[in-house]
C-alpha cells in the first residue's frame, strides 16, 4: 500500500480539516507530518464547529487510528485543552490517538523566546503566531531539543532544566517582555501527566508495518506549501517543510510510498501575517472576501489577507508536491460576485513571467488577470458537478485547463455534507 497525502497549495487556511475529515472513512490510520499548535483546523458537523491544533483531523471519525507524527512539534498545555474539549464532545480517543516519541516538544521558555524576537523585530515582524513553533525548531536542527519520549527518561528534568536556561541566556539579548514563566511552567508539568496517559509510538515503525499490512493512511499537512521553510515567500515562512517532501522525514516513510497527492486551494487567495501576496486586493472587493469567507485565523484571530486566485502560484506549487489532483474550497464565497479574476501571469523585469521570482519580497510584481463572469446564485442544493451554474463550471474547467490537474472536489460550504466529488 502506498500512503496518500493531503496538504495546502497556498499560503494555508485552505480548508484542509474538512476535506481530512470527510475522506477520512476510507482510511485506517491518518497522520500528521509537520507543524504545530499554530495549525488551526475547523470541521463543522452536526451544528457544531471543532478547531484542531495537533490533533489529526480524523479524530471524529469513531475507530480510525490517529497519529501525530515525529515532523510535529508539540504544546502539552495546548495539547491538553484539546483533549478536554474532545472529551467534552463525547469523542473517544485514548485507545486511538497515537503520538511518535520523536516529535519535539513546545517548552513555555520556546514561546517566550518567539514573543521576544517577535517584538524585538519591530515593523520587520513575519506574523508568528507566538506559539513557539520557530524557536522550538530550531532547538530541534541545533540538536538541543527535548523530545515526547524524553519524558519517560530518568533524567528528563535535568534535561528540562539544562534547555531552559540556555533559553533564559537568549532571552537577555531582547528587550523584556512580560511572561509568567512559574505559572506557565506548573501548567506545562501537569500537562505532561495527560501526555503519558497516551500510547507512544515509534512512528517509522508504525507506520511502514501498517503499510506492509495493507492499512491505508492519509498524511494531513498543516499550513501551506507558499510557507514551507525552503520553497516559501523566506524569510515569511513557518519552519517546518509543509511539502509532500514533509511526509517522508515527518513520518519516516520512503518516496516510493506517496500514492495520491490532494492539493486544496481556496477558490480565492488569502494569507495571514506579513509577506508578498502577489493578487492582494487591500480595497473593498478584498473587504468582500474577508466577510464573505469569515476570513479570520482560526488559531490567532488575525483578519486575514484576501486576493484573487493566483494560478502562477498554484502552478508552482503544484510542481513542488506532485500534485495529482485538486480540491477547491470556499467557491461559495464568490456566490454574491459579479465578476471574478485569476492572475494567470506576472508582470516583472520588464515582461509577463508565469514563473515565481527567487525574491518575491523585493520584486515589484503586477499580477495580470483574467476575468470570469460569476454565478450570482446560491449553492446550497448543488450535489453534483454538472449541477454548477454555468459560469462556476468555465471558471474551474479554465483552472483545470491552465494547471493540468483534474479538480476532484469542490466545497460549496464549510458543514461536513457540503461537497462535490467528481
Amino acid at each position: 500500500m502506498q500512503i496518500d497525502v493531503i496538504l495546502g497549495l497556498q499560503w494555508g487556511d485552505e480548508g484542509k480539516g474538512k476535506i481530512v475529515d470527510y475522506l477520512a472513512n476510507d482510511y485506517h490510520i491518518v497522520a500528521r507530518f509537520q507543524g504545530g499548535p499554530n495549525a488551526g483546523h475547523t470541521l463543522k458537523f452536526g451544528g457544531n464547529k471543532y478547531v484542531l491544533h495537533t490533533v489529526p483531523s480524523g479524530i471524529f471519525r469513531p475507530g480510525l487510528v490517529n497519529l501525530i507524527g515525529n515532523g510535529v512539534v508539540l504544546d502539552p498545555i495546548i495539547f491538553q485543552r484539546e483533549l478536554r474539549a474532545l472529551e467534552q464532545a463525547q469523542v473517544e480517543f485514548k485507545s486511538r490517538l497515537l503520538v511518535s516519541r520523536k516529535a519535539h516538544l513546545i517548552l513555555p521558555t520556546h514561546r517566550w523566546l518567539d514573543a521576544a524576537s517577535e517584538a524585538h523585530k519591530g515593523k520587520a515582524k513575519i506574523g508568528s503566531t507566538l506559539k513557539g513553533i520557530g524557536p522550538t525548531y530550531m532547538d530541534k536542527t541545533g540538536r538541543n531539543g527535548l523530545r515526547v519520549g524524553d519524558i519517560s527518561l530518568p533524567g528528563f528534568r535535568d534535561l528540562y532544566e539544562s534547555l531552559k536556561t540556555k533559553h533564559l541566556d537568549l532571552l537577555k539579548i531582547y528587550t523584556p517582555i512580560d511572561f509568567d514563566l512559574a505559572g506557565e511552567e506548573k501548567a506545562w508539568f501537569e500537562s505532561l501527566d495527560t501526555l503519558r496517559t497516551l500510547p507512544f509510538v515509534d512512528c517509522e515503525y508504525y507506520l511502514n508495518d501498517a503499510l506492509r499490512q495493507k492499512k491505508r493512511v492519509l498524511a494531513e499537512g498543516a499550513q501551506g506549501s507558499m510557507l514551507d521553510i525552503d520553497f516559501g515567500t523566506y524569510p515569511f515562512v513557518t519552519s517546518s517543510n509543509t511539502i509532500t517532501a514533509g511526509v517522508c522525514t515527518g513520518l519516516g516513510i520512503a518516496p516510493q510510498q506517496i500514492g495520491r497527492v490532494i492539493g486544496i486551494t481556496k477558490a480565492y487567495c488569502t494569507r495571514v501575517g506579513s509577506g508578498p501576496f502577489p493578487t492582494e486586493l487591500d480595497n473593498p472587493i478584498g473587504e468582500k472576501l474577508r466577510q464573505e469567507g469569515m476570513e479570520f485565523g482560526s488559531t490567532t484571530g488575525r483578519p486575514r489577507r484576501c486576493g484573487w486566485i493566483d494560478l502562477p502560484q498554484l502552478k508552482y506549487t503544484n510542481i513542488l508536491n506532485g500534485t495529482t489532483e485538486l480540491c477547491m474550497t470556499k467557491i461559495d464565497v464568490l456566490n454574491s460576485f459579479a465578476e471574478i479574476a485569476a492572475a494567470t501571469q506576472y508582470q516583472y523585469d520588464g515582461r509577463e513571467q508565469d514563473q515565481l521570482p527567487y525574491d518575491l519580497c523585493s520584486t515589484s510584481i503586477e499580477p495580470v488577470l483574467r476575468h470570469f463572469e460569476g454565478w450570482q446564485c446560491s449553492l446550497d442544493h448543488v450535489q453534483h458537478f454538472d449541477q454548477l451554474p454555468r459560469q462556476a463550471r468555465l471558471f474551474l474547467e479554465a483552472i483545470e485547463q491552465y494547471l493540468g490537474i483534474p479538480v476532484k472536489m469542490v466545497s460549496t460550504g464549510p458543514e461536513r455534507e457540503k461537497l462535490i466529488v467528481r
